[in-house]
């Protein structure tokens, strides 16, 4: 293929290829030429194109196929347009001559299409170059399509709209011409033509004015004759060009003078009578149409007004939504005119007024909910409201008037029913779509919507009353606040009303509706609304039988409205569940005597009520099994079943009773029979097992002996076949925009589809996705429907005999019928039989022996070749079935057989097109069938037929077949793969464009073809290749081909080879054929688009989004999209058509796509992102306006502030978005926090606003979010003061998110406070609305957590301007207090649960933050007390306002606290086990009812945690000692539950005494925290986790919880294993290290406890011996300690698993393993080390809590432990810091080493053992590492050698070879080459000098002391270098003046003569000073400063040495003098130098 990629043919290459190939060759060839040619430089084409138009001219007559064809025209047009055009009139003479030809033969068809096409596309490109030629050609073409077949006709259509297109105004002289052609062509008999010529004729109306003129009314019924028999692509073109027509005819302007005299202007009521007249009359003429209405006998064809009804909506989408606005009135008048009574033919009959109300529906939902905004639709739905109210009007005159004539009137209000119907219908698709931003709407009272949809419910029409009731459903979506008023004004005026008929139907379907809607609102309903309910029903069905006139309407209503009540589930109906039990019993005969009375004794109306009465009871219980399945216990399904025998009783009695009363009880029994079904079909068959025989018998009849003479297919067949067969049936099985109106035409003419009158119970079930208004069908079908589901359940689970019979008595009933009633009864059977396999195949169930297979088989195969397609689909899929369940390989290739032989023999469509897809249905379910030579034959077969050129539908059956065996054979299907693909390219090439169905079935295949290949495509050989390159080719045919399905699957396969050879894929060809196509009218073909744009953008977000705007900047005149790309961007036009698209699927890809483009490209493009979300979001706020701010109460600058946020930049007039939806709102304001998560993964400078300042400056092109902060808040203002609920809830979210990011970022140009500062009017106008007493909780509940996230932010520091937002959380509060008694009535009590608990949770928060904030800052305060005192008054200042914040809180406190204890012992109670539920309080908790509760766990789930931690903060605050003397009996909460722990109030004390009121909080906060972190579920978040354990920390932090957990030893173990429990599952550090706290805590609390006990017992027992003392600490006399009982114990389990976690070499087992004994040292992380040291603190405080004999035991292991660590981690850090953890182990072993357990008499001589092989084992340490020594820190082991020597008592230390080796370590170390190595030498060395205990201390001093001062003396000649070797001579120094202190009297004198003479060496003289450095200088102060001290100290020596030496004499003499001056300052210095070396000490001065 690479040799046609060339400007000319390579005709060398071509001439050597087989026939088909060259026609590959060539398609490829022109491919490449279509994308060269524009690229290529005139010079070039003009050289080449004399060769060039001869190889194309010459392609003309090689017969080339359609794509072909196509290219061949489109490259000459280009190469002509760019090149010379002289040649060309020479083409266009050949094309000519080449249609003249009167060769008629097929073959030379091809030839003349051709030239026909080339014409086409020259016009359309060179136009008005061509001169005049254009009469001949066009003269030429009509000439030629007189006796052209259906594809002449077809592309002279098409040729001619591009000639039209090309030439424009100038063709005038051709259009009459054109335009009589293409007349006769759009009644043409093939559909492709007609779709042609309705495209000609569009293209034609631009420039011809008679169409939309003189015409108009010809143009208009040659559409109405085009309808009929149309197909759905005709319609759409048709539709188009109709409406397009008519709109520009009402639009025109005035025409020029020549045809002034015939134009008049036409007025929009005559456009609308013209189009009335297609929906009413259809396409007769008037004269015709009056005389059949004479008769009474025409009926408008259902195509047409299908057909009209599109082009109703095309007319009103072609002049725009704003028109629409002006001209509502007029429109709507005149839709809901159409069926109105003034034209009683289009609604003679019930099919008829179904379907003109379904097309008049359609038309006002594509109109006004499609193309009006929100501000629009509410004056609509205002205007709708009008039009009810007239009739309503209507309806009272009628119906009071009593006159004689009340005949005629009552006609009027029958026929006003449909009319309201549309009207009401409409109204409640309006509100339900504006969500709760309709709530204006309904407030305006001068509308009033409510009374208009009430007043309607009592209309005489049962149609309006259910239509009515399900208005309010959808009201009651929409605004959850008004469902419990709605339901009790509905169910007040059904108690009033109960003597009427109408309102009890009435009133109880509207109640029942409202019920079905609760499910749909997560607010809810209140609890006893069922109560009353249930009350109602019972009381409707016990009053029933008082008055016979209404007795009917009674029965209904009240089991209606148990039905309905039903659907809230289980914990509503288990209150209600044996008063409808018992109701249910009551209702059926309890024995079969009774029933054989009861038929004795009634008439037609008794029966009539009953089976109404048992219909409805069936109705309610099938409500309760599929609605309450978690209430089905094995006691109530007991219960239920005692009525069912007799139901099936009365079922077999049926047609007797039917018989004996008459044709009343017909529907009635229908019903019946229909509800029965349904309820045995969802109950377990076991519980009816007795009367299978009884309900089959029955069944068979239904299905055999149908009522009704109607083909059921289309609703009984679809959900039977596989949906990919579906789509071989054409576009009415497949979705559509049209579906709506489109189903009608499916059901066959006698039945329009499903009606809400049809089965009334249907309103409160839930509702068929994406379908507005349920839409159940007649009794006579549903209860078909109903048959077939149910036999599928009980054949299924009948005995194999008896199957056998069953099945005979089916087949002998499909024999004995004749003609269209045998096929509507096999059509039965077959779905009754196909639903049983099901079932069998479910259950892994077998058929049956031979015979029952034979019958099978036999039912199946008959199907298979019945006239139907849908029946021979579904026969198809049901043999496949077969086969699965009897799943015997030799049966299967028996059925494989029959085929094949049928497929051999038979000659007729019917048998090919069933048996070819029988053998692709096999492969699904048998995956591959096996042996290869099977599917050998099946792909010879399928070949065959798909070439099959007579019959396109065998071809598209056969290739189907194919795609489905190339799909399932898997790897098998490798060796066919090439043959295949060559096949369908052929095919591709060669099959007529109008074939559709057959290239949607190519692209099936095609697209399996791709999917088997997979990951192959990639490779490089030359097989894959070529096959590569013929996908390829195979989708460029198929994106060129008309159909849209097709080019759906174009796109599809392109999408299957991206993901698998991306490289290979044109990604920039791609995305423009996507963006093309983002707007196809076809919703499949959107779909595709979508979804493929999807996988893209996962990859290339990017480079699809350059493409769409480059393709649009380049863009050429075929594309005009109608979304503006270039200036949104591909992102803003997905965000335009999400707004647009009511397709769910297709939203969802939509919202997804744009989140993975936001995902990879937001930060990049974030300006442009967030202008997009900002656009879309702003184009609301005009709609707000400032209204929504209520501004109370608040001082005037607080009004002036917050309004004025919302009026600036509203000026913009400019949207690219127009009035977007709020739920495209709502995606917008999630984008926005999905671009700050974004931001925030992708570096700090962006919530750092200097970085991103000096970034930008840096580069412009940076971007920054910081910088957009101003944008944020009013996006999330914007979206927080909607009037959506939904809207608002996304922008307090938003505003918390921004809040909490931004918090901390500081202010650059005002220092020390933060940039959100400026925007606290913003941020308190929009909370402000969320707390008026109005608005739903959940959004209250937000505007809480956006509060305290405010408040505790710390960005407002003056209390003043925080009190605003506080107020609102203070009001809240007032709510809370006043209890349950105030909550609104409004909404379920879970939800004032919700909100109650968002205000404590608040406060909590609020609170916490306070408290945190002032112990901060009083650690501050000491700290700043030890610095200095300058720091006090901006101390005072910064405290102020965080005592302010607890002032805040503290004067609630009070309340708050009780509150929370109270919340706390709610969440408790509701986490006890369901074993205890018995032991919960019967009303409730204090903020939860008893009802209610599952509803409330999760919203104490939501804030327990916080609120524990701020109980824990205020007890702890108060020291545990507050009880308020006032609190008495209810200690815990208020008043409004008696809340102890479940005693009974008659056994507690009436008073507790403070200590028990404490003990009970103190259990309550360790319960609700042990009981949580048990077993924290894995989704637990970690705030919850964490606020736990510092509630806990803080608990522990006072005396009195201690003492109790002190006290009590299993406590403390059971929390500790908790808590070690807890280490193990979370990883997390911060969770760690707080539980290691608590830890500490336990640890300190028995340590106290223990140490209280030594106390006590010791001033007991102070006169007694002290050995008698009895042991306190664990280990009492043994030592033993017992794990699980052993507090010890636990708490060493607990750090050795933190420490083994952080460093696994100090786990013994491990260390023998070779990997860890590598040695090398690991630098654990900041984390990691802080974890460590955590639990050393804990270890060394371990012995403290033991007995001495315990001690003894534990002490191996905490030395192990403490030295184990710092053997690992004491590694050199580059700034000589000590690494944390080395810190903590020398902290934690000088805290081991002192303890009093190493002195005490039982355990001194173990202790001293045991640390004496400790010292051995640090000392060990050196020699361990002999190449890795630079690694080990000496100074971290010296200082552990030097704690060994001053802490423990001498005797370990003072033993020969352990002090030898001590000194040899120090005297290695003071030969360090580091000076700070020695400076800390000399340091450490300091202090064991200075130890008071001489034995310890000589033998360092007279080893070590000669060397450091010799040391010192060397100094003299090498003078320091820098600051630290300066530091080690001073220290070297100290040491010296150290031991001159202490050393004795005899001694002294010989000391200070040894460091005066070096002292005085480090002094310089005057003129040395001026020149010396630093490091000189300061070495010279120090001296002389040290000289100062001594001399008077020991001032003879001094002396004595100054008179021996006259030199130093001098030094010292003019030192001092030269520093007289300067001394004092020096002296201050000097005073200052030590402290900061002393810092550094106080880091690292264990000692």
């Amino acid at each position: 293929m690479e040799l046609a990629h060339s400007l000319l043919l390579n005709e060398e290459a071509y001439n050597q290829l087989g026939g088909f190939q060259k026609a590959e060759f060539i398609f490829e060839w022109l491919q490449f030429l279509e994308k060269l040619l524009p690229v290529t430089s005139r010079a070039d084409i003009r050289e080449n194109q004399k060769k060039l138009v001869e190889q194309l001219t010459s392609l003309l007559n090689n017969s080339p196929g359609p794509p072909t064809r196509r290219l061949v025209a489109k490259n000459l047009a280009v190469l002509y347009s760019t090149g010379d055009t002289f040649s060309v009139y020479q083409t266009i003479d050949k094309c000519n001559e080449l249609i003249r030809s009167k060769d008629d033969s097929p073959s030379y068809l091809p030839t003349k299409l051709a030239a026909v096409v080339c014409l086409g596309y020259l016009y359309k490109k060179l136009g008005r170059i061509l001169g005049n030629s254009f009469t001949d050609t066009v003269g030429n073409v009509l000439k030629a399509m007189k006796n052209a077949e259906s594809q002449g006709r077809y592309e002279i259509m098409l040729s001619l709209q591009n000639i039209l297109k090309g030439l424009g105004a100038a063709a005038i002289p051709c259009h009459r011409d054109i335009y009589k052609a293409a007349r006769s062509c759009l009644t043409d008999r093939s559909m492709a033509v007609r779709c042609a010529a309705a495209k000609c004729l569009l293209e034609l109306q631009n420039e011809a004015v008679f169409m939309w003129s003189t015409d108009l009314d010809s143009v208009v019924t040659l559409c109405f004759k085009s309808f009929e028999g149309s197909n759905y692509d005709v319609r759409l073109a048709v539709s188009k060009l109709l409406g397009t027509v008519l709109a520009r005819a009402l639009t025109s302007k005035q025409p020029t003078a020549s045809t002034r005299h015939n134009f008049r202007r036409i007025s929009l009521e005559e456009v609308m009578e013209l189009l009335g007249t297609g929906f009413l009359r259809g396409s007769c003429g008037f004269l015709r149409a009056s005389g059949d209405m004479l008769k009474g006998t025409s009926s408008v064809s259902r195509d047409v007004r299908v057909g009209v009804t599109q082009a109703y909506v095309v007319f009103v989408s072609t002049l725009g939504a704003q028109w629409l606005e002006r001209n509502f009135s007029a429109f709507l008048s005149h839709i809901l005119d159409l069926v109105s009574q003034s034209h009683p033919k289009a609604i003679q009959n019930q099919m008829d007024a179904i379907g003109c109300r379904r097309c008049v529906s359609f038309i006002l939902r594509a109109t006004v909910g499609g193309l009006l905004g929100e501000k629009a639709q509410i004056t609509a739905a205002k205007e709708i409201c009008q039009a009810i109210w007239k009739l309503k009007k209507v309806v009272d005159a009628a119906m009071s008037d009593s006159n004689l004539e009340t005949r005629i009137t009552t006609t009027d209000v029958t026929a006003s029913q449909h009319v309201l119907v549309c009207a009401l219908q409409e109204l409640g698709s309006l509100i339900h779509g504006l969500g709760t931003t309709a709530a204006p709407l309904l407030q305006d009272s001068s509308t009033g919507v409510l009374e208009a949809v009430i007043s309607v419910i009592l209309h005489p029409s049962i149609s309006v009353r259910l239509t009515a009731a399900w208005c309010l459903r959808c009201i009651a979506v929409a605004l959850p606040s008004y469902v419990s008023l709605l339901m009790d004004r509905c169910i007040e005026r059904l108690s009033v009303l109960k003597s009427s008929p109408e309102a009890v139907t009435g009133y109880s379907f509207a109640v029942a509706a409202l019920l079905g809607a609760v499910k749909h609102c997560p607010l809810g309903i209140p609890h006893g609304k069922g109560k009353v309910i249930m009350t109602v029903a019972e009381d409707l069905l016990c009053s029933a039988s008082q008055n016979s006139r209404i007795s009917l309407q009674r029965t209904q209503a009240g089991w209606l409205l148990i039905a309905a009540l039903m659907t809230l589930g289980p914990a509503v109906v288990q209150h209600h569940l044996p008063r409808m039990l018992l109701l249910w019993k009551c209702i059926f005969p309890s024995s079969p005597k009774d029933l054989e009375t009861e038929k004795t004794r009634g008439d037609s109306f008794t029966w009539q009520v009953t089976l109404e009465g048992r219909a409805g009871a069936l109705c309610a219980i099938k409500s309760f099994v599929s609605h309450c399945a978690g209430l089905l216990t094995d006691e109530v399904v007991q219960r239920l079943l005692p009525p069912l025998p007799s139901a099936v009783d009365l079922l077999t009695q049926l047609s007797s009773i039917y018989k004996s009363y008459g044709n009343s009880l017909k529907t009635p029994s229908t019903v019946y029979r229909h509800k029965l079904y349904e309820l045995l079909a969802v109950l377990p068959p076991k519980t009816y097992e007795g009367s299978f025989c009884a309900i089959l018998k029955e069944l068979v009849t239904d299905l055999t002996v149908p009522d009704s003479q109607i083909d059921a297919s289309t609703f009984l067949l679809p959900p039977l076949c596989h949906e990919n067969d579906l789509l071989l049936l054409g576009p009415l099985l497949q979705e559509t925009d049209h579906r709506f109106i489109e189903e009608q035409l499916l059901l066959g003419n006698s039945i329009a589809g499903g009606s809400l009158e049809y089965d009334p119970y249907s309103i409160c079930e839930k509702v068929a996705k994406g379908d507005s208004v349920p839409k159940p069908l007649p009794p006579v079908l549903s209860v078909i429907s109903a048959a077939t589901r149910l036999f599928g359940v009980i054949f299924s689970h009948v005995a194999e005999s008896h199957r056998l019979q069953v099945l005979e008595q089916l087949l002998n009933s499909i024999k004995q019928t004749k003609g269209s009633r045998q096929q509507i009864v096999q059509l039965n059977v077959v779905s009754a039989f196909s639903t049983s396999l099901k079932h069998l195949a479910n259950c892994k169930g077998s058929l049956g022996p031979e015979e029952v297979r034979r019958s099978a088989l036999t039912l199946v195969m008959g199907a298979l070749e019945s006239n139907n397609p849908l029946l021979r689909c579904a026969a198809a899929e049901c043999l496949a079935r077969l086969a699965q369940v009897v799943s015997d390989s030799a049966f299967t290739a028996g059925l494989a057989q029959v085929s094949f032989d049928k497929l051999k023999s038979a000659r007729d469509v019917v048998s090919r097109t069933g048996h070819s897809l029988a053998l692709g249905c096999l492969y699904r379910y048998l995956g591959g069938i096996g042996s290869t030579q099977h599917l050998n034959a099946c792909v010879g077969i399928l070949y065959t037929l798909s070439q099959d050129s007579t019959s396109p539908d065998v071809q598209a059956w056969a290739l189907h077949s194919l795609s489905l065996i190339v799909d399932l054979a898997g790897p098998l299907y490798h060796v066919h793969v090439e043959p295949t693909l060559s096949l369908v390219l052929m095919l591709l090439l060669t099959v007529p464009p109008a074939y559709a169905e057959v290239h949607q079935s190519l692209g099936r295949c095609l697209n399996a073809l791709i999917t088997t290949l997979g990951p192959e495509l990639q490779g490089s050989s030359m097989t894959v290749s070529a096959l590569r390159t013929s996908c390829l080719l195979g989708c460029a045919v198929m994106q060129d081909n008309p159909d849209c399905l097709v080019q759906a699957q174009a796109i599809s396969c392109l999408q299957q080879l991206h993901m698998f050879a991306p490289r290979h894929v044109n990604l920039s060809s791609l995305v423009s054929c996507l963006c093309v196509n983002l707007c196809s009218s076809y919703l499949l073909l959107r779909r595709a688009v979508v979804a493929c744009l999807r996988q893209l953008v996962q990859r290339e977000a990017a480079e699809v989004s350059e493409y769409a705007v480059a393709l649009v900047k380049e863009s050429r005149e075929d594309f005009t999209p109608d979304v503006n790309i270039r200036e949104i961007g591909l992102e803003g036009a997905l965000l335009g058509l999400l707004d647009k698209e009511l397709d769910q699927r297709l939203c969802q890809d939509i919202k997804e796509t744009l989140t993975h483009m936001l995902t990879s490209m937001a930060v990049e493009k974030l300006s442009f992102w967030l202008k997009l979300c900002k656009d879309v979001l702003a184009a609301s706020a005009d709609f707000n306006t400032v209204a929504s701010l209520d501004t109370t109460q608040e001082e005037e600058t607080a009004k002036v502030d917050d309004a004025s946020v919302l009026t600036s930049d509203s000026d913009e007039r400019f949207h690219p978005f127009s009035n977007p939806r709020w739920p495209t709102r709502v995606f917008a304001a999630e984008c926005v926090c999905k671009i700050i998560s974004q931001c925030e993964n992708a570096g700090s400078a962006h919530f750092d606003i200097t970085l991103a300042q000096e970034r930008k400056q840096r580069d412009s092109r940076d971007d920054f979010l910081v910088l957009h902060l101003a944008d944020l808040i009013r996006m999330a203002f914007m979206a927080a003061t909607d009037h959506s609920d939904q809207l608002r809830l996304s922008g307090l979210q938003t505003l918390l998110i921004v809040v909490r990011k931004f918090a901390a970022v500081p202010e650059p140009e005002f220092p020390g406070h933060v940039i959100l500062e400026q925007y606290q009017a913003n941020v308190g106008a929009a909370l402000r609305p969320a707390f008026a007493p109005e608005t739903p909780p959940d959004v209250t509940a937000k505007a809480c957590q956006v509060c305290s996230a405010w408040i505790a932010s710390g960005v407002v520091s003056d209390l003043n301007d925080l009190r605003r937002v506080h107020q609102l959380l203070v009001s809240s509060l007032v709510k809370v207090q006043a209890g349950k008694e105030a909550q609104s009535q409004q909404y379920n009590e879970s939800t004032s649960t919700m909100e109650i608990l968002a205000v404590l949770k608040a406060w909590a928060e609020v609170y916490i933050v306070a408290v945190e904030k002032q112990k901060n800052q009083s650690d501050a305060h000491i700290h700043c007390l030890k610095t200095a005192n300058s720091a006090e008054e901006s101390y005072r200042d910064v405290t102020s306002s965080a005592s302010g914040l607890l002032d805040l809180v503290q004067t609630d406190l009070g309340t708050l606290s009780k509150l929370w204890l109270a919340a706390l012992q709610d969440f408790a109670l509701l986490t006890l086990p369901s074993e205890y539920a018995s032991q919960l309080p019967a009303e409730g908790g204090t903020f939860y009812t008893a009802e209610t509760i599952e509803n409330a766990r999760p919203h104490y789930y939501n804030s327990w945690a916080l609120i524990l931690y701020a109980t824990a903060l205020w007890l702890t605050s108060t020291g545990f000692i507050v009880v308020d003397p006032d609190e008495g009996v209810n200690n815990l909460s208020r008043p409004v539950t008696p809340t102890t722990m479940c005693q009974d109030s008659s056994t507690r004390p009436l008073v507790k005494s403070p200590e028990d009121v404490n003990t009970d909080r103190f259990h309550l906060i360790l319960g609700v925290s042990v009981e949580f972190l048990c077993s924290p579920r894995s989704d637990a978040a970690m705030e919850n986790i964490i606020a736990c354990l510092r509630a806990l920390q803080t608990l522990f932090d006072v005396p009195w919880p201690r003492s109790k957990i002190g006290g009590d030893q299993e406590l403390g173990v059971e929390l500790l294993n908790v808590l070690h429990r807890l280490i193990l599952t979370r990883e997390s550090p911060d969770i760690q290290l707080a539980a290691l706290e608590v830890v500490r805590l336990i640890l300190f609390a028995a340590q106290e406890h223990v140490k209280e006990k030594r106390r006590s017992a010791e001033v007991d027992d102070g006169a007694a011996e002290k050995e008698t003392l009895p042991e306190f600490g664990e280990g009492k006399d043994t030592g033993g300690l017992v794990p699980g009982k052993s507090l010890v114990f636990a708490t060493l389990e607990l750090c050795v698993c933190i420490l083994v976690r952080q460093l696994p070499q100090l786990n013994p087992k491990l260390t023998c393993s070779p990997a860890v004994q590598s040695g090398k040292h690991l630098l654990l992380s900041e984390d990691g080390s802080r974890l460590v040291a955590a639990a050393l603190v804990i270890l060394s405080d371990v012995p403290a809590v033991c007995s001495p004999e315990g001690s003894v035991s534990v002490l191996p292991t905490i030395l192990y432990l403490i030295i184990g660590v710092l053997k690992e981690t004491a590694v050199k850090l580059r700034d000589g810091q000590l690494p944390l953890t080395v810190a903590a182990s020398l902290q934690a072993l000088k805290g081991l080493l002192s303890s009093p357990m190493a002195r005490a008499e039982k355990s001194r001589t173990a202790w001293t053992d045991l640390l004496r092989s400790a010292l051995v084992t640090v000392l060990d340490c050196w020699d361990q590492v002999d190449g890795l020594l630079q690694e080990l820190d000496e100074v971290s082991l010296l200082t552990a050698i030097t704690i060994f020597v001053m802490s423990t008592s001498p005797e370990v230390t003072t033993v020969e070879c352990l002090q030898k080796r001590c000194i040899e370590k120090f005297k290695i170390t003071l030969d360090s080459k580091d000076p700070l190595v020695q400076y800390k030498c000399y340091q450490l060395l300091h202090s064991i000098f200075q130890h008071p205990n001489k034995t310890v201390s000589y033998p360092y001093i007279h080893s070590l002391a000669p060397s450091i001062v010799g040391k010192l003396q060397e100094t003299e000649k090498a003078k320091p270098e820098n600051a630290a070797e300066l530091q080690v001579i001073q220290e070297g120094i100290k040491v010296v003046t150290g031991l001159t202190a202490t050393a004795e009297e005899e001694h002294r004198a010989h000391l200070v003569a040894c460091l005066l003479p070096i002292l005085i060496s480090f002094l310089l003289d005057e003129n040395a000073l001026v020149s010396a450095t630093n490091s000189a200088k300061n070495l010279h102060e120090f001296a002389l400063q040290n000289l100062m001290q001594i001399g008077p100290q020991y001032s003879s020596v001094f002396k004595k040495l100054m008179a021996s030496s006259p030199t130093m004499k001098a030094r010292l003499e003019s030192a001092v003098k030269g520093n007289q001056e300067s001394i004092k300052v020096k002296t201050a210095k000097h005073a200052k130098n030590p402290g900061k070396s002393s810092s550094i000490q106080l880091k690292t001065n264990f000692l």
